[in-house]
């Protein structure tokens, strides 16, 4: 009995770690890992995770996303420009390593950035 609880153990830690690994494995072709990306929670329209690089935009990442599932509807892998939080962002898919992404930056140069990953 003793054994089987440790095997259910040893299993669901490793489940834990997979769970917790992915998402970071997700972002981290987009250099989002690397730099002061944040995690925002996931886009109500597409359910993918927004990451807000600086930090302290989340609530402008989130309108970013929303906006950007708004207007990609229907359009292949080209450049989308969407408006929010005052601002014009440039979102398109790039490839990560391994899985694609999508990123958005702020046309008006002030270096913030979205990323949208699965």
């Amino acid at each position: 009995m003793r054994s089987i609880a440790r095997g259910t153990a040893a299993a669901l830690a490793g489940v834990a770690v997979l769970c917790l690994w992915a998402p970071v494995q997700a972002v981290a072709g987009s250099d989002a890992a690397r730099s002061s990306a944040a995690y925002c929670g996931p886009d109500k329209a597409t359910g993918l995770a927004v990451w807000a690089d600086p930090a302290d935009s989340c609530a402008t990442a989130l309108q970013v996303a929303s906006a950007y599932a708004k207007a990609r509807s229907g359009t292949a892998r080209a450049p989308v420009t969407v408006r929010a939080d005052g601002g014009t962002w440039t979102c398109q898919e790039r490839q990560g390593d391994p899985n694609p992404y999508q990123e958005c930056v702020d046309t008006g140069g002030s270096g913030r950035r979205v990323v949208l990953s699965s």
